[in-house]
């Protein structure tokens, strides 16, 4: 094992961006030789790819050396100074660390290799999306495997550290597959047994402080990985239970909203397809109503503006149909590229809720403003009222309020929390 010098030597070295495997071959030839055995453990990053081909290769830079720093410090203990960390093959997002003990180090071999791709596993998930930040919401897979080779003197060694690295490769794929079915029933768990919790977070009138409705948010059980909206409704894309998901959120969102004060909104953010959903139709949705004593005028579906985009037909579909009971719709998520006005002037909603990232710190942004007031004077064109989200300063209020926009939210105002039912 590495002495804590060793240590210290490895992580300076991480410090930089990681070399490559190819460049690195022949001094890793040497070390199978001279040992006898070596250990592998690979960390599958090709989920950064995404990262590249949205914000450039300045930005998968980044992130790639937060990865490897991530991976040096879950490996910190048991570096020695022989030991390498580098890059896979050009083109392909993969970090390797090889380990190179003596072949009787048997215990190296049989068990703490594979408990070392473990703790490399456990330290990228404890770091969160701060590895993937700002570019990505939540952390991606980051899929970890292990293996080992035996010095074969009668085979070349490139062919033999190739063979390891190829074994080290299907180990990862194999533990990605076993973490997506665990991840999948522990997420038809959650939908079954409707194990989700509805917040409410309140939008008022930025110049009263007056409240004028709640938007219901959706959280799965708190002490798991599926506590996020966004972590829930990935699982419910890869499982296919998006529509189901849907449907319960709304549900559990009515539920909770029973007996709203008069006069307040309640903000349902539900899909386009939620027309289709037997419950949420005509006479049927007109009792639910009625048992929870809410009335049409009182919801307003929040449809985001990129489902929007996809499937406009849907949403005028959904904004007609849900309009002519009496229920409002809101364009959320709205941003000012073209595609956001076009949505706007297309959909023509009651609301726009105008994204969090082009409310945050807009003070000090001029152009943000310049922005911000177009798509005010677009709204007020068709009769639509504009809610900033993610307001978080007096600062950002005050700016919110001099451009005219009516309404906001965010935590200046009061965080998610259950609603207190009136009674």
């Amino acid at each position: 094992m590495g002495t804590a010098t060793d240590n210290l030597a490895a992580a300076e070295i991480i410090a930089a961006p990681l070399g490559r495997l190819a460049d690195s071959i022949d001094s890793v030839c040497l070390q199978l030789q001279a040992n006898g055995a070596m250990g592998i453990a690979m960390i599958d990053a090709a989920a950064l790819e995404t990262i590249e081909r949205s914000f450039g290769r300045e930005a998968h830079r980044v992130v790639s050396e937060r990865l490897s720093a991530t991976v040096v410090d879950a490996c910190d203990s048991v570096l020695a100074a022989d030991d390498l960390i580098v890059a896979g093959a050009v083109g392909h997002d993969e970090v390797f660390v090889f380990f190179f003990r003596d072949r009787v180090d048997d215990v190296f071999y049989r068990e703490s290799l594979e408990q070392i791709a473990g703790r490399i596993s456990r330290k990228i998930s404890d770091a969160g999306n701060r590895i993937v930040y700002p570019y990505m919401r939540t952390l991606p897979s980051f899929p970890v495997g292990s293996a080992f080779a035996i010095h074969n003197p009668g085979i070349s060694e490139e062919r033999q550290i190739r063979e390891a690295v190829e074994r080290a490769r299907s180990d990862a794929e194999l533990s990605a597959r076993v973490a997506q079915r665990q991840r999948a029933r522990q997420f038809l768990d959650v939908v079954l047994a409707e194990n989700v919790e509805t917040l409410y977070e309140p939008i008022v009138n930025v110049t009263t402080r007056e409240v004028i409705g709640w938007e219901a948010l959706t959280r799965g059980p708190w002490d798991t990985d599926l506590y996020s909206p966004d972590a829930l409704f990935n699982m419910g894309e890869e499982t296919g239970l998006t529509y189901e998901l849907d449907c319960l959120c709304r549900r559990n969102a009515l539920r909770g909203a029973r007996g709203l004060s008069p006069g307040k909104l309640l903000f349902l953010n539900c899909l386009p397809t939620s027309i289709h959903d037997p419950a949420f139709r005509g006479d049927v949705l007109k009792r639910t109503l009625e048992e929870l004593r809410l009335r049409p005028s009182d919801v307003v579906f929040e449809i985001s503006e990129k489902e929007s985009i996809d499937n406009f037909e849907i949403f005028r579909e959904a904004r007609d149909y849900y309009g002519e009971l009496g229920f409002k719709v809101a364009l959320d998520d709205t941003g000012v590229a073209y595609g956001s006005l076009e949505a706007v002037m297309e959909l023509s909603p009651d609301f726009i809720k105008v994204d969090m990232t082009l409310v945050r710190g807009i003070d000090t942004d001029p152009p943000r403003q310049e922005l911000l007031r177009a798509l005010n004077s677009v709204a007020a064109s068709i009769h639509a009222s504009v809610i900033a989200e993610g307001i978080e300063t007096s600062e950002e209020l005050a700016t919110i309020q001099s451009l005219g926009i009516a309404y906001g939210q965010g935590y200046l105002f009061g965080r998610p929390a259950p609603l207190r039912r009136s009674v």
